[in-house]
């Protein structure tokens, strides 16, 4: 009796591992500052982490068919910038805003899978490519500078602006609830849902977790593979339209940063609840793990130029969290 309490006690902290760490980290700096658990500190967190965690949606559906996506930050740079431009220099409103960057998004998580699907290319080195080039677009288009209100173009000032709908999204609340975290809370609850009780989400992970055997039983691997990226596209893009209407202007390779971040939230949701697998309750965690992390450790005057420390080891524990599992 003994020996399987403390198997099942063991099994508890290994298998919860990464959750225990949430609630201690929690603990810690709720300690540490009186203002740590304050709705309105929290929120912040919240907010903050709304960007990193609709890219890291997107890294979990490539991980979910076992590859893994490194163009999301590209992807949402050049939706960042897309969304600027439209407001900015076309002079557009609201849908054409919201349309072209999620069109650009797909179109080019399309690419990546017909590349790795048909041209039989490694994942890694397709996203990494189209990385590169998404990006080498966005400069393009943007001549390296950022887009903002006042800007000039050809020596013409330019006479377009954010709009109050779309700084709606970044910026506005609802019942003093951040607009993104309730974009981020629908979209991970929804993808949640499509992923663990529809026929069409357990195709990914049967997919992903056998190739071979899914080739076998006449599953549309190749086809599913590709809808895998153009919903990592999809987030991604998503991703960037919200940081635009957060910070008012397109700014040059603004997402790029981002890309280890939602990666690393990713692999931390793998390692949580010992299931071994990527799953979104997971990645959102992860994200908020590292939002709390980063948010404790400003409170505290801790450098902002050791946060990338912070960020590295808590990629490689959760990798390694990860691969035990």
């Amino acid at each position: 009796m003994t020996e399987w309490v403390q198997t099942q006690g063991r099994k508890v902290v290994v298998d919860y591992g990464a959750l225990w760490i949430l609630v201690i980290v929690i603990g810690f700096f709720s300690f540490s500052s009186s203002s740590f658990l304050s709705y309105s500190n929290l929120s912040d967190i919240l907010r903050s982490i709304s960007i990193v965690s609709l890219l890291a949606i997107g890294v979990t559906f490539s991980l979910i068919i076992d590859g893994l996506d490194l163009s999301v930050g590209s992807i949402a740079s050049l939706s960042t910038i897309v969304a600027a431009y439209c407001l900015i220099v076309l002079r557009q409103e609201l849908l054409i805003t919201l349309l072209l960057p999620i069109i650009f998004g797909i179109v080019i998580g399309c690419i990546n899978g017909l590349f790795i699907t048909k041209g039989k290319l490694a994942d890694l080195l397709v996203t990494l490519a189209m990385m590169y080039v998404v990006n080498g677009i966005q400069l393009t288009i943007t001549k390296g500078s950022s887009i903002y209100e006042g800007m000039s173009i050809n020596n013409k000032v330019v006479t377009g602006h954010f709009i109050p709908s779309f700084l709606y999204i970044g910026q506005g609340s609802i019942m003093n609830i951040p607009v993104a975290v309730i974009i981020m809370g629908v979209c991970v609850i929804g993808t949640h849902i499509f992923l663990e009780k529809t026929t069409y989400g357990r195709t990914f992970f049967l997919i992903g977790g056998n190739k071979q055997a899914a080739y076998l039983s006449a599953l549309p691997v190749d086809r599913y593979r590709i809808y895998a990226y153009m919903i990592s596209g999809f987030f991604a893009a998503l991703a960037g339209i919200v940081l635009a209407s957060r910070v008012g202007t397109g700014q040059v390779s603004a997402g790029s940063p981002l890309l280890m971040d939602s990666i690393t939230a990713a692999y931390i949701g793998i390692a949580l609840f010992g299931k071994g697998k990527p799953n979104v309750i997971g990645t959102f965690l992860g994200a908020c793990l590292m939002g709390i992390l980063l948010n404790g450790f400003t409170m505290l005057n801790v450098p902002y130029y050791s946060q990338d420390i912070i960020k590295g080891i808590l990629l490689i524990g959760a990798i390694l969290l990860a691969k035990r599992n």
